[in-house]
């Protein structure tokens, strides 16, 4: 069963602290508190970790990381319209993570040339962000430029080696893109 949420549906995501904070201050590796606890809000709101509650998402109480966990979690599930409206509103429009989400749901929408413009502003400000390179080399290889795609496979080697999940993930896309 497919989850489709659109951005004039239910917006459901998990409510998570900033990845710095994901395992500290527990014991055994187990999440902080509250990081499973599935919140739900209205179109055009945020789950807010400052005030833990629904949040217009262009409220000061909003943060990025909010911005960017929100956006995320929309465009995995495959509103991806929904999550650039949402990833369009942090306040840091040079944040890679939101550049690269922005990438990701363009490229999911099949709007490759967009798409491929957010990913390589995301490495040029992080040059080492291996999940940005996995995204871009996925989009060319679904394009047929199987060349750059294995161009950005090397550089992951290079920063993580050929046992990460980004290495995999691409190694497999240009396999299954290869004629």
């Amino acid at each position: 069963m497919m989850l489709r949420i659109t951005s004039f549906a239910t917006i459901l995501f998990f409510a998570a602290a900033p990845a710095l904070a994901i395992g500290s201050g527990t014991s055994g590796g187990a999440p902080p508190t509250g990081i499973n606890k599935v919140h739900k809000c209205k179109a055009h709101k945020v789950w807010s970790t400052k005030r833990h509650k629904c949040v217009k998402r262009r409220s000061a109480e909003v943060t990025d990381d909010d911005v960017f966990e929100t956006g995320r979690l929309l465009a995995q599930a495959g509103d991806y319209d929904g999550a650039i409206l949402v990833l369009s509103s942090a306040q840091n429009a040079n944040d890679p993570r939101i550049l690269n989400y922005m990438g990701y749901s363009n490229r999911k929408a099949g709007r490759f040339d967009i798409a491929l413009s957010y990913y390589n502003q995301a490495l040029t400000i992080d040059p080492d962000f291996v999940l940005a390179r996995e995204y871009l080399g996925e989009g060319y290889a679904a394009t047929g430029r199987i060349e750059l795609a294995k161009a950005q496979l090397t550089e992951i080697a290079t920063r993580c080696g050929v046992s990460c999940e980004e290495y995999a993930d691409l190694a497999e896309a240009i396999k299954d893109a290869s004629p």
